[in-house]
């Protein structure tokens, strides 16, 4: 009986390469497979990225047949989606105090791993396909996932919107 040894390879830094390496994936726009919109602004990502730091864009991307779809977000600062987009591409992002509640709760309603906790879906959301497929629907909120603050301001402006 022969001996077997095993080695463990290690990439030194692997963590902080891999992080280097899809931010410059982003910034060149290599590869990018969705688009986020909102205030006639776009910011083009991966799904893979979007997916694994959010529940909300993981089980929305996944129930979208489209190749590279479109994400239309309704009440939305342009602001607030970009340093998003960067914090979960790089887990690190600088947002003003002035602007940090409001932040939070894009977090939130959005669920961002890192930022927010409890699971929950925004109804100010479409997706649509650039090419053959068809717009979804708006997504409905799931009021006992979200805080009660939270739940009746998003009634508020949904009743607003939509009767």
């Amino acid at each position: 009986m022969a001996d077997c040894q095993e080695f463990c390879l290690r990439w030194n830094n692997f963590q902080s390469n891999i992080t280097h390496q899809f931010e410059t994936l982003r910034d060149d726009e290599d590869f990018v497979d969705v688009t986020l919109t909102t205030g006639g602004k776009c910011i083009k990502a991966h799904k893979v990225v979007l997916s694994a730091c959010s529940p909300y864009f993981k089980e929305l991307l996944k129930n979208n047949p489209c190749k590279h779809p479109i994400i239309f977000m309704r009440d939305v600062e342009f602001a607030h989606l970009k340093a998003l987009v960067a914090f979960m591409y790089a887990g690190v992002v600088n947002v003003e105090q002035a602007e940090l509640a409001s932040f939070l709760r894009t977090a939130e309603a959005l669920h961002v791993l890192g930022l927010t906790e409890a699971p929950q879906l925004h109804r100010d959301i479409r997706v649509s396909c650039p090419a053959r497929c068809s717009p979804l629907s708006p997504l409905h909120t799931r009021p006992n996932s979200l805080s009660p603050l939270l739940t009746q301001s998003l009634l508020n402006r949904t009743r607003t919107r939509f009767t």
